[in-house]
């Protein structure tokens, strides 16, 4: 079986992870937590090009990855193609699921909750154009929520009323009432997806990219015809920090990555 390298600023990508581990479960991965500069949430897009491709590229040849897998919209919705163009193995990208959310919405008023660095991008304006022009689509940026996530994985209780101050500009306005489909633009935020659906009170639909991720590598590895490297270790998350808290090494383990490394920051 082949080698995937998942990325991600923090834990995100574990949200990607388990839908790729649940599809390929033979598939050897690395999961690779840029936390020395995290959050990518408020970085701007010259940082981000000027950081991200160089550091995929580094990590790719060390893993000997013969797949990568960008599992943070901010990253995937402003250094993609950057990323593609230096590194010579496929490279799958996560971006908002606009599409699917706006052929479900019964209201036509769709919400897209993100980080600021992926609601502001170009790249989510095209979406929208391509694939909800007949959408209401209102568009939240939460730095919190991924504060949140990683502090909820590493076992400490997650603020309700954070939580609901976090949504509330998008459900008391105007056109809040009628949202019916929530597009997790964040691979942070399907990790909160219990206390977002229990933070409001109308039905709405909480919709991620993680299965579509897993799909597209599912069909990304049977389409290899050489590999990097034949034998694999056990799976392996580095992290770029000094030092792993023993509750952030247990927090990569519950997610089948039983060899945690921490990485002098890049």
């Amino acid at each position: 079986m082949a080698q995937a390298l998942i990325f991600d600023s923090g834990v995100g990508g574990l949200s990607v992870a388990a839908e790729i581990r649940s599809r390929l479960p033979d598939l050897a991965m690395t999961y690779a937590a840029d936390d020395a500069f995290r959050p990518y949430g408020n970085k701007s897009e010259a940082q981000l090009k000027a950081r991200l491709p160089r550091l995929l590229w580094e990590l790719s040849e060390a893993v000997r990855a013969d797949i990568a897998v960008i599992a943070c919209n901010t990253a995937s919705t402003t250094a993609l193609s950057e990323i593609r163009a230096l590194l010579d193995i496929p490279v799958i990208g996560v971006v908002p699921a606009i599409k699917p959310a706006a052929a479900i919405s019964k209201t036509k008023t769709i919400a897209v909750l993100g980080t600021p660095g992926t609601v502001q991008r170009q790249y989510v304006d095209g979406l929208i154009e391509d694939f909800a022009s007949d959408c209401h689509v209102l568009l939240q940026g939460s730095v919190n929520l991924v504060d949140m996530a990683e502090a909820k994985l590493e076992g400490r209780p997650v603020d309700m009323k954070a939580v609901k101050a976090e949504l509330a500009p998008l459900f008391s306005g105007r056109r809040g009432a009628d949202i019916d489909a929530v597009v997790l633009a964040c691979t942070h935020f399907p990790l909160l997806r219990d206390e977002l659906k229990a933070s409001v009170t109308q039905s709405v639909q909480w919709i991620d990219s993680g299965e579509a991720i897993a799909k597209r590598a599912e069909d990304v590895v049977s389409r290899l015809t050489t590999l990097k490297g034949k034998n694999y270790g056990p799976d392996t998350a580095l992290l770029l920090a000094p030092a792993v808290s023993p509750e952030r090494q247990k927090t990569f383990a519950n997610f089948g990555f039983k060899r945690v490394v921490p990485l002098m920051p890049a």
